[in-house]
């Protein structure tokens, strides 16, 4: 293998200036134009550095002394949470991280040629911490003990951890009760290297308005030793556990649930609200990790699909029906579609919970079910698409603008496949005809949530 011709080597010390952040937050600095990437910098620092990998085209180096720091940056902070990137962003300024997730979009938007293209500014939150209602912790034997916590980046190294920040704290009071209870019945600890010993994590959910719990203990066994007794005194040390489940995942693999669940104690779901409707959580449902954000986004979601009450929507990517539900409280009729049948019991079940007769849930790809609406005469005014990091197939986009609604609302997780996307829908005919709204679902992280509204016309009139 030829040498790389590049200006600098591995274990370099150099002193260099931080120009940007990386869409992941590491301080970018250039050496002759050659991008070196260093966790934990930030922009306008001056920091030396060790050159700790190379590439062709970009480097990574290693913070080691600060010669000068950033007016955004907080000090007072806990390396664990950036080791094991629970919140890579906390040694940053809130009010940086809103700018910085907005900057985000805006680079990506010019990348692509349309930075013609209106950003708002980020809609953050009051306080962007314990906002989380869901936590998986792994579990591990540490110095004789079970342990929960979570893994160094990009390692095997587990860091015990009894304060997550940015969870619901009542959800951190609870895992370390759990933690507790299994030490007290000598359950074991799950080993990776060997796939022995039994509790490899502990799930907890929390209502953020019902303040209802479920536990959920994820077992490499089928049994789990005194269950009956571990559950009785989780719920006697915790009187809002309302669900104490088990979990059966045998296999070799880095995904935290099996299959089956059973439950051990209570009931088998908890639920919550969202915009005033209710929804029934189950122990594998998907739904929204941060509710008072969530409320924003859907808010905004809604606000610019511009409902009257006469509408026909289509929901893309309904999941247990939370977009759905909001709309139909708007709209004429909707119709939700989404490949998990179980999301679509959960959604079905949520509807007549919420007494909303005007929502239709069907099960399987939202480009087929399209297809069979067009062909019995359904012709949605709005189409609302919600989909997961992979953003959304050609497929699916060429489905969507048959249709020929009115606007297609876009709630994006992923602002490089949203500007991929609306490359595509603009081929189309359909064009971004409000400012994109970033909305900050994950404080302390590097995700951002976005809204984009695309309407069936040439004009982007904003004013």
């Amino acid at each position: 293998m030829a040498k790389l011709d590049l200006p600098v080597y591995i274990k370099q010390e150099l002193t260099v200036t931080i120009i940007d952040l990386s869409y992941q937050g590491l301080g970018v600095a250039k050496v002759e134009g050659y991008p070196l990437f260093i966790e934990g910098a930030l922009p306008d620092e001056v920091v030396d550095v060790r050159v700790t990998k190379i590439t062709k085209h970009f480097g990574y180096a290693q913070a080691l002394k600060w010669q000068k720091f950033s007016p955004e940056r907080v000090t007072d902070v806990d390396n664990r949470y950036l080791q094991t990137g629970i919140a890579p962003l906390q040694h940053m300024t809130y009010a940086a991280q809103l700018d910085f997730k907005r900057k985000i979009v805006t680079d990506l938007l010019k990348k692509a040629h349309l930075e013609t293209i209106a950003v708002e500014k980020t809609r953050g939150m009051e306080h962007p911490f314990a906002y989380r209602n869901k936590a998986q912790v792994p579990v591990r034997k540490i110095d004789g003990q079970l342990e929960i916590g979570f893994f160094k980046h990009n390692s095997h190294d587990f860091i015990p951890m009894d304060n997550f920040l940015i969870q619901d704290k009542r959800i951190d009071e609870v895992l370390c009760s759990v933690r507790d209870i299994l030490r007290e019945f000598h359950i074991r600890a799950y080993n990776e290297v060997q796939h022995s010993g039994v509790v490899r994590h502990i799930l907890v959910r929390r209502g953020y308005y019902s303040k209802q719990v479920m536990v959920v203990i994820v077992t490499r066994t089928a049994h789990l030793k005194y269950a009956t007794e571990i559950a009785a005194k989780i719920q006697s040390e915790c009187p809002d556990v309302l669900s104490v489940q088990q979990n059966v995942n045998s296999a070799k693999t880095n995904v935290i649930l099996g299959a089956h669940t059973n439950v051990i104690a209570g009931t088998s779901e908890i639920e919550d609200q969202l915009n005033g409707l209710t929804f029934k959580i189950s122990a594998q449902s998907f739904y929204q990790i941060n509710p008072q954000q969530t409320e924003i986004l859907y808010t905004e979601a809604l606000k610019r699909a511009e409902l009257t009450g006469d509408e026909t929507v289509i929901d893309a990517y309904c999941g247990i029906g939370t977009i759905s539900l909001n709309l139909a409280k708007q709209a004429k009729r909707v119709y939700g579609v989404e490949i998990v049948s179980e999301a679509i019991t959960d959604a079905k079940r949520n509807a007549a919970v919420n007494g909303l007769g005007n929502v239709t849930f069907k099960t399987g790809e939202a480009e087929k079910w399209m297809e069979k609406w067009q062909t019995k005469g359904i012709k949605p005014n709005v189409i609302v698409v919600d989909p997961p990091r992979k953003g959304l197939t050609n497929s699916l986009i060429e489905s969507a603008c048959a249709m020929q609604p009115d606007r297609v609302v876009y709630v994006s997780c992923n602002p490089a496949t949203l500007v991929r996307d609306i490359q595509k829908f603009m081929e189309l005919g359909y064009n971004v005809s409000q400012p994109i709204l970033p909305v900050d679902q994950f404080p302390q992280t590097t995700h951002v949530e976005c809204v984009t509204v695309l309407s069936r016309t040439n004009l982007n009139d904003w004013d």
